[in-house]
């Protein structure tokens, strides 16, 4: 983590490549594979303007911290939890969930604000919301 970085979150997942292939293929976010040191999970690391979400196997979260088990067991992962990402290309980022069959919750839509925004499920059941203000859209 960088010494800029002023919020820091981190999520389980089941599966890193997975997650790896939403944020950093369909999204189109910053996502990159972490260097890490001998017996440290792998885990991604998305990274931007003073923020950083780290993406950790479930797996390894529950070698570490077998105690966690009960609670990361008991509930789907991602309820509670909205992640919003402000997004350029968003009308091409909804054509590849729609091409992925990846669950929407509420299609792309103009909103009143002049925003465009689209509610998505991640492969984790994390809620995404992605906006792209009406000016930035080209065409």
């Amino acid at each position: 983590m960088s010494d800029k970085t002023r919020v820091s979150i981190q999520l389980v997942v089941s599966d890193l490549g997975v997650t790896e292939a939403f944020y950093g293929g369909i999204l189109q976010m910053p996502v990159e594979r972490a260097l890490t040191s001998p017996g440290a999970p792998e885990h991604l690391v998305m990274a931007q303007d003073g923020w950083t979400v780290i993406f950790v196997e479930e797996s390894a979260v529950l070698h570490a911290h077998a105690i966690l088990e009960e609670r990361l067991t008991a509930f789907p992962k991602g309820i509670g939890m909205t992640i919003h990402f402000r997004v350029d290309e968003i009308e091409e980022i909804y054509d590849a969930l729609l091409d992925e069959e990846l669950e929407i919750l509420y299609p792309l839509e103009l909103k009143p604000y002049r925003v465009f925004e689209l509610w998505c499920f991640d492969p984790d059941g994390y809620l995404v919301v992605l906006e792209q203000p009406l000016e930035t859209i080209t065409g």
